[in-house]
């Protein structure tokens, strides 16, 4: 019997490279559409988050148990297919469990079938790799995804509505900031958490 580290030596090293190194927002730049539309609350930047950790961890397993059977011409087309499978499975689970998050996110959850982070870690990594590392690499993608998600939706609504996943943090003498309410208060958000990123990684390289 093979051992964890026998099967998938660099499997810790595939899980951070997404909560950090590559992380999918602040590193690479991708996930744009929703990371700056339904990060008005932390609520709705968890539920996406989770959403889409869901599908990329699941379609990574099942490309990567796969990637031996399917033809490299249809491969997009494929990917495609079973990445819509789950999309479809995690809107309906949040509109029969969550209808009002599920209406708040709108159509950015069936729009996770053509997110540019799911679609590209099943071409770059896990219908080339084994299925152990594809969890890991999808895992920690998913969660670097979606910590930066929630970390804009709190930014955003304690500065916007004084609250923190709906409670109440600032008391009634603030006066909410309507400008993060809106797509530029997203905007200066992640402007601000992509410079202190970068910033936190010059101090480490020096």
């Amino acid at each position: 019997m093979k051992n964890l580290q026998e099967i998938c030596p660099n499997c810790n090293k595939e899980f951070c490279k997404g909560l950090w190194r590559q992380n999918p927002i602040l590193i690479q730049v991708l996930g744009m559409c929703p990371a700056l539309a339904v990060t008005t609350k932390a609520v709705f930047g968890f539920s996406m988050g989770m959403a889409t950790t869901f599908v990329l961890v699941c379609s990574s397993l099942v490309i990567s148990s796969a990637r031996k059977l399917i033809p490299p011409e249809v491969r997009i087309a494929t990917f495609t297919v079973i990445i819509a499978t789950f999309v479809t499975c995690a809107d309906y689970f949040l509109k029969a469990n969550f209808y009002t998050i599920s209406k708040e996110l709108g159509p950015y959850v069936p729009l996770i079938v053509v997110n540019c982070i799911i679609l590209g870690r099943q071409e770059a990594f896990s219908s080339r790799n084994n299925v152990l590392a594809s969890f890991m690499d999808a895992l920690g993608m998913g969660l670097g995804f979606s910590v930066v998600l929630v970390l804009l939706g709190s930014i955003r609504e304690l500065l916007g509505f004084g609250t923190v996943f709906s409670y109440q943090v600032l008391g009634g003498w603030f006066q909410p900031w309507v400008v993060m309410a809106l797509p530029a208060g997203a905007f200066i958000t992640l402007g601000f958490l992509v410079g202190f990123f970068n910033w936190i990684n010059a101090k480490r390289k020096t």
